[in-house]
């Protein structure tokens, strides 16, 4: 597994970031803060752009997006090539996202879950491999033009 993953918030989803960024910490993972670095109010698109483009360009295997409810992130990273940006508020989701869907983002909602739920969504989307087979057939109609 990439020990590596890059993180954003806007000032929403600030306090959270931190939190999460403490816990991937304390496993071993190399964390990467596009910002924010505050709670003062910012436009969440700018964050969204950085890490859905890290992870499109491939710099990053993995991301995580946190904003207010998570709509607005999720919005913005699935505009990229290759992202595909879950909004979880539910172990199930986050698991799932990335069994049946390669899901490379989590999205949460800092101002829907707290600390512990979202602790507990990230370890699940990034100790969940993808299954592959009938799923990645899935994943090749998404990206297709067609």
């Amino acid at each position: 597994m990439d020990r590596s993953i890059i993180i954003g918030s806007d000032h929403a989803g600030f306090e959270l970031k931190e939190k999460i960024r403490t816990h991937l910490s304390s496993r071993g993972f190399a964390v990467e803060d596009a910002g924010t670095f505050s709670d003062a109010s910012v436009n969440y698109v700018d964050y969204g752009k950085k890490v859905a483009a890290a992870v499109s360009g491939g710099r990053f295997a993995k991301g995580i997006l946190i904003c207010g409810s998570g709509i607005g992130m999720s919005m913005v990273a699935n505009r990229y090539p290759g992202v595909r940006a879950a909004l979880c508020s539910d172990l199930f989701s986050a698991i799932m996202g990335r069994r049946h869907n390669d899901a490379n983002i989590l999205v949460l909602g800092g101002r829907i879950i707290g600390d512990v739920l979202a602790c507990a969504l990230v370890d699940g989307f990034l100790d969940t491999e993808f299954e592959g087979g009938r799923h990645l057939d899935r994943i090749r109609s998404m990206d297709s033009q067609d």
